[in-house]
């Protein structure tokens, strides 16, 4: 399995940018797709995740600090998840990693996941 983020980049503060996490190996219906960030100096944090809800679509889960900002969005047919990150703060600066867990996993727990993309970079200015 493996994971390839990308879109990240430089944006200034109000800014939008959209990351995406292409899966090869396996299907993202089969459990949970997260997004993780770390900051220099910080631990690894849980900023969203997204599960298949079967007939109902897609499940995402939010970080608190990120709610009403960001979207995560899947594509089947592309075997890609996204996540879309609107009105950027200073504070959302980080490395944006996204990961691939079971149906069992604990989505907030990045320890629970069981493979992770390279990680992309995303620098908000002031």
């Amino acid at each position: 399995v493996q994971l390839q983020a990308s879109g990240g980049g430089l944006v200034q503060a109000g800014g939008s940018l959209r990351l995406s996490c292409a899966a090869s190996g396996r299907t993202f219906k089969n459990g949970y797709m997260g997004w993780f960030r770390q900051a220099p100096g910080k631990e690894r944090e849980f900023v969203g995740a997204i599960r298949s809800a079967g007939v109902l679509g897609w499940m995402p889960y939010y970080a608190d600090s990120v709610k009403g900002r960001f979207t995560i969005s899947g594509d089947n047919a592309k075997n890609t998840v996204y996540l879309r990150m609107n009105s950027l703060k200073p504070e959302d600066t980080a490395v944006y990693y996204c990961a691939a867990g079971s149906s069992s996993t604990t989505y907030r727990n990045p320890r629970e996941y069981d493979y992770w993309g390279q990680g992309t970079l995303v620098t908000v200015s002031s």
